[in-house]
């Protein structure tokens, strides 16, 4: 082999290995893997949030920006509370938009994606055309990289959402919204259909010091 060769084939090894280092891994797209990649905080938090959640249900985006992002902000940040979101779709267009927000969960989006479906629910809701909306707040890379997630792993997207709605039918979940607050080795249930920030506050600093 000449020297030439060799320095072309090195070079290509080199850029191979470059690009590989650069691209973001892929979360696997188990139902356990996507649990983690739809979470908030530490796992270790003394508070954990559990919330089964409909991107299509009118209740879920007022509690998702009035209660739940500031929790996140202040106590989610601070390493008070654990938050896990889990899909539990009751509307036409929602398991769709569940694919859509677990695909881009194992592309390392969901929070952007997760507040895009909320925030433009009435776009989208009406009709079932989710791919302009989440295209609007992602890359064209990003965008790519989602589409081939949603196209090829429908089938473990799926299985994920399914997770999901078993976990909350053995809480008897049956609305959205549906909150579950555990600490201290208990699990409480709060009121259907989410709960104010004042209130969620009030519990949670309760909880952090008793």
């Amino acid at each position: 082999m000449n020297r030439a060769l060799i320095y072309l084939l090195a070079a290509l090894l080199a850029a191979t290995a470059l690009c590989a280092a650069a691209t973001p891994q892929q979360t696997r797209l188990t139902p356990a893997a996507l649990t983690v990649a739809k979470s908030f905080g530490s796992a270790s938090a003394p508070i954990r949030i559990d919330e089964f959640s409909d991107y299509q249900c009118p209740s879920c985006p007022a509690f998702y920006q009035n209660t739940l992002c500031l929790v996140i902000d202040n106590y989610v940040s601070t390493g008070k509370v654990f938050v896990v979101h889990h899909d539990f779709p009751l509307h036409p267009h929602s398991r769709d938009a569940a694919r859509w927000a677990n695909a881009a969960a194992a592309a390392g989006h969901f929070e952007t994606i997760e507040q895009q479906l909320f925030s433009k629910q009435d776009d989208w809701g009406a009709t079932g055309k989710i791919e302009p909306v989440i295209a609007a707040v992602l890359s064209p890379a990003e965008l790519k990289k989602i589409q081939a997630i949603y196209q090829q792993d429908a089938t473990q997207l799926d299985a994920a959402i399914d997770h999901d709605v078993s976990l909350g039918q053995q809480e008897a979940v049956n609305a959205t919204p549906s909150i579950f607050v555990t600490a201290h080795g208990s699990t409480q249930a709060l009121p259907p259909g989410g709960t104010s920030y004042t209130l969620m506050k009030q519990y949670l600093d309760y909880l952090l010091i008793h």
